[in-house]
Order: C-alpha cells, then structure tokens, then sequence
C-alpha cells in the first residue's frame, strides 16, 4: 500500500506523489483529497470514497490511500506501506507567516481534548515554541488566546492554499476569529 499525501489545498501536490498516483490502479481517500488530486488520477483508475477509516488496514496491497495535506502530520500515515510526503498547512502556515519550521511545536486538538490541547500549546509557548495547533471547527479560538500571555502572537490560518485562504493576526489580548471550519491556529513569538 502507498500512502499519499496530496497537500493542503489545490497546487500543492508534489511530483513523487503524482507521479505515483499516475500509476495507481486503485486509490481511497476522502473527498476533499480526491479533488485535490483527481487531475492526476489514470483513465480507468478505481476510485473510492472512505466510507470508514478502520477498514483502512484490510486494503490490498496496490492499493493507494490519499491523506490530505502530509501523511506524517495528523493524517493517515500511521497506515502500513510507504509513506509519500505531501505539502502540509504546517509548511504553508509557517511560510506565509515567515517562521522558521525548526521554531514549531504541534499539538493537535482536532477530534481531540480540547482543554488538553490547550494546556500543551500553552506550555509550549511558555518554553518559547511557535505552537502550530490543528484545531477542529469546533475549536475556541478566543478560550485558546486567554490562555496565553496578552502580548502571544495569534494567528488563524484558513482555507491554506484555496483562493478563499486568509492569515488574521492579532495578540492573546485580541485573537483573530476564524470564519470557517478549515483551520490551523499558530501562537508565540513571531
């Protein structure tokens, strides 16, 4: 099995991952990854909808599974087979705000204990982290921010990579509202 990433939005899928979904025969993935990749895709090629995450692990062994922005980070990468890396919001959070990678620490509230991930950001920001937080829609980005120091850089990163995309930058003082459900939130010193 190979493990796709597609990248985090429309344009952001490498040349080793299109070049191996080129020759796949049978792929799965979510819908949003299948947009994001379906220009690549073979005539003839089998193409899935998950339906259910678990059965993941039972798929033969040609098949392909696309992970939305990069395996490794929160995505299927976990799943046996080669992992294929993709452009991650990480990557493109960081450079739009020009923060060096090497400054992150993730913590991942997506579908997770919110006030945990709240905690670890926080300790991490203390430490002098730039926090890169994957966060789900129902996120509170205004609870997050009190969590900080008032003067934390705070910013709400959507739609990374659509046309739609948008950064609002504010403080742990005055935080950035997301208007969407796609969104990462980064926090610390930048």
């Amino acid at each position: 099995m190979k493990i796709v990433g597609v990248g985090c939005g429309p344009g952001m899928l490498t040349a080793e991952a299109a070049r191996t979904l080129r020759g796949a025969a049978l792929i799965y993935g979510s819908a949003r990854a299948i947009a994001l990749a379906r220009d690549v895709f073979p005539p003839g090629c089998e193409v899935h909808e998950v339906a259910d995450y678990r059965d993941l692990r039972s798929l033969p062994d040609h098949a392909v599974v696309l992970s939305t922005g990069d395996p490794m980070l929160a995505g299927l990468g976990y799943l046996p087979g080669d992992v294929i890396p993709g452009i991650s919001s990480l990557q493109v959070a960081f450079a739009r705000l020009k923060i060096p990678l090497t400054k992150a620490a993730v913590v991942t509230a997506h579908g997770k204990d919110h006030a945990r991930a709240v905690a670890d950001a926080r300790e991490e920001v203390l430490r002098g982290r730039v926090v890169f937080l994957i966060a789900d829609p129902a996120f509170d980005v205004q609870a997050f921010a009190a969590a900080l120091p008032l003067e934390t850089g705070v910013a709400v990163c959507e739609d990374l990579g659509y046309p739609a995309e948008r950064i609002a930058v504010g403080t742990g003082a005055e935080p950035p509202v997301p208007r969407g459900d796609l969104f990462v939130v980064v926090a610390g010193e930048f």
